[in-house]
């Protein structure tokens, strides 16, 4: 075990073992210590001389210190993420706790590795929908008022970028997503694409493509990622095979 502890937060990916890159599997394999929110933490395979500490959804930074703790004490510590780790994710919550705590663990080695996004499987499943212009919306208003969501959801909607969108419902968050789809059937045309891509990557996937007119709150969990396309996205349909949806590259001015 290092004498000068390391920190790594590491993205996990979307879920399937092989799209875990080389890099964090690496880090995995050296740590001495897996610090993460428990169903990402039981993705990591228990081995002598690892110690796993696992906690709940909401404790990020306290997580986050525990974690820098541990690295000061000269452990090799892994904090993980689903997906990657600086999108919605660990990477923001460990600099809060940095900034704000003991000003030894700014002396730390401390790295990010990569993973492959939610949002970049979830596409990557039905062709191409962020091939232009897009963002990303975290739906969540656990950590910003719903007031904003809904103007940047607006402004975006206006801007005619396709988003990617995380978190769109929960259990303490029934009613945001229904109100999510009548900001957009307000700003964009009823026929615009929508696809609902659940647990991508893992056995219980499934992938919905259907229109803003078509698209029903209840389609969207937690563990659902919501892509909108523009208004130059296409639906290419196929015999005996799922659509395809692709953003061309191309934009002539208009509303995009």
């Amino acid at each position: 075990m290092n004498t000068v502890g390391r920190l790594t937060i590491a993205g996990l990916g979307p879920g399937a073992a092989e799209l875990v890159t080389p890099e964090v599997a690496e880090a995995l394999a050296q740590a001495s210590d897996i610090v993460g929110y428990g169903p990402y933490v039981d993705r990591v395979p228990a081995r002598p001389g690892l110690t796993l500490h696992a906690s709940d959804n909401r404790v990020e930074l306290d997580r986050s210190r525990l974690a820098l703790d541990l690295a000061a004490q000269g452990r090799d510590v892994v904090v993980v993420s689903s997906g990657d780790p600086g999108v919605f994710a660990m990477a923001a919550a460990v600099f809060e706790a940095l900034e704000a705590g003991d000003p030894a663990w700014r002396t730390l080695d401390i790295r990010v590795l990569p993973g492959v996004t939610a949002m970049l499987a979830a596409a990557a499943r039905v062709g191409a929908p962020l091939g232009h212009d897009f963002c990303a919306i975290n739906l969540s208003d656990n950590l910003k008022p719903w007031e904003l969501v809904e103007r940047r959801l607006r402004l975006a909607a206006q801007a005619d970028f396709a988003m990617a969108l995380y978190n769109p419902s929960s259990r303490s968050r029934p009613w945001q997503f229904a109100r999510t789809l009548e900001i957009l059937r307000e700003e964009k045309g009823a026929e615009t694409v929508i696809v609902f891509a659940r647990s991508v990557s893992q056995p219980q996937e499934t992938i919905a493509v259907s229109t803003l007119a078509e698209a029903r709150p209840e389609q969207a969990d937690m563990r659902t990622l919501v892509i909108v396309g523009s208004s130059t996205t296409r639906l290419i349909v196929r015999q005996n095979a799922p659509p395809i949806v692709y953003t061309p590259r191309r934009c002539d001015g208009g509303a995009g």
